[in-house]
C-alpha cells in the first residue's frame, strides 16, 4: 500500500473520554491526517464534547453494563470500522509529526506486521521524564480484524468502565515503532493520584483472581520473559507480586536503578507515587482475601 504525502492515513482512531477538557484539544489537533476519529465518551459533564465538536470527530456515548467488554473493546465490537487500521489513544496523548512519519512508512510496507507496539512517553508535572523508567510500550496500532483486548476477571458495575491494564491480544506479527507518543496529562496532581487509587482497586482484583484461579482471566497474553514488552511485563508481574516489600522494590527500581533521581524532585515524587500505588494494591488484595474468607 503506497501512500501519497497528502493522502489521509487509512486509520480509525478511537479515543476514550470522560471529562477531558484540559487535554482533548491538543490531542485532536495532532490527528488531522487520518480518515476517521471517534470519541467513546462516558457522559462527560465538562466541556469535552464542546471541544470535540470543533473538530471532525464522531461522538458516541457509552453506558457500562459491567463485565466484558469495556469501553474500547465495545467500540471495536460495535463500530462499523471500514479502515484497515485502528489506533487507540487516550485524550492526554499527542501524536508527534515524527511518529506520523514512522506510521506512514510502516503502513506502506506490504503485510510486514499486523500490529505495532508504541511507547507512551511519560511527562510528569509539566516536563518530559527522561529517566525513571515510567514510560511503557503497548499495542496501540493494529489491523482491525487482528486484535482484541484480553478477557480478564469479571468486573462489576462499580468497576472502571474502561480497560486499565488489559493488553491487546494479536493474531499475527507484532512490530515496534521507535517514536514515542507525548503522554502528558494537564490535570493536577490530585487527579493523577485519584486515578491511581482507582487503578489500584482494579489491580488488586486482578491479583486476587490470579491468587485464587492461578490465571488472570479466560483469554490473556502469554507471560514470557523473552517475549515482547507486553508479555515481559506480565511475566514480571507474576514473579514479583508474592515478594515482601514489593513497593520498596519498585521505588528502588524507578529512583535508583532507572536513574529517576536525575529528574530531581519530580523523580522522587513520581517514584514515591509508584511505590504507594503498589502498596495500595497489596493492601486491597489482602482486604479481598480477608473478606472472601468470611
Amino acid at each position: 500500500m503506497k501512500l501519497k504525502s497528502k493522502e489521509k492515513l487509512p486509520i480509525t482512531i478511537i479515543i476514550a473520554t470522560k471529562n477531558e477538557e484540559l487535554n482533548l484539544q491538543k490531542c485532536l489537533n495532532s490527528l488531522k491526517c487520518v480518515e476517521r476519529v471517534v470519541l467513546i465518551d462516558s457522559h462527560s459533564s465538562d466541556k469535552t464534547l464542546e471541544i470535540a465538536n470543533l473538530f471532525e470527530v464522531e461522538i458516541i456515548q457509552f453506558d457500562y453494563k459491567g463485565g466484558y467488554p469495556k469501553k474500547r473493546q465495545w467500540a471495536l465490537d460495535t463500530l462499523d470500522i471500514t479502515t484497515p487500521w485502528v489506533f487507540l489513544l487516550d485524550a492526554d496523548e499527542v501524536v508527534p509529526s515524527s511518529l506520523w512519519d514512522e506510521i506512514t512508512n510502516a503502513l506502506s510496507q506490504k503485510d510486514l506486521f499486523d500490529a505495532y507496539l508504541i511507547k507512551k512517553g511519560f511527562h510528569f508535572m509539566g516536563k518530559k521524564m527522561k529517566y525513571g523508567g515510567f514510560s511503557f510500550q503497548a499495542v496501540l496500532l493494529f489491523k482491525r480484524d487482528k486484535a482484541k483486548f484480553e478477557k480478564l476477571f469479571e468486573d462489576d458495575l462499580n468497576g472502571f468502565d474502561m480497560e486499565v491494564h488489559e493488553r491487546i491480544i494479536v493474531k499475527g506479527k507484532i512490530g515496534k515503532l521507535k517514536t514515542p507518543l507525548v503522554h502528558e496529562d494537564f490535570k493536577n496532581l490530585e487527579a493523577y493520584i485519584s486515578r491511581h487509587n482507582i487503578y489500584s482497586t482494579w489491580k488488586a482484583k486482578s491479583r486476587y483472581y490470579l491468587l485464587t484461579k492461578s490465571q488472570y482471566g479466560e483469554k490473556t497474553i502469554r507471560p514470557r520473559l523473552f517475549g515482547n514488552s507486553q508479555e515481559r511485563h506480565r511475566w514480571l508481574d507474576r514473579m514479583v507480586y508474592k515478594l515482601p516489600f514489593e513497593h520498596w522494590i519498585f521505588f528502588f527500581y524507578h529512583y535508583f536503578f532507572r536513574l529517576g533521581f536525575l529528574e530531581g524532585y519530580r523523580g522522587l515524587i513520581a517514584s514515591q507515587i509508584r511505590s504507594s500505588y503498589i502498596a495500595q494494591v497489596r493492601a486491597k488484595t489482602y482486604e479481598l482475601k480477608k473478606i472472601n474468607k468470611k
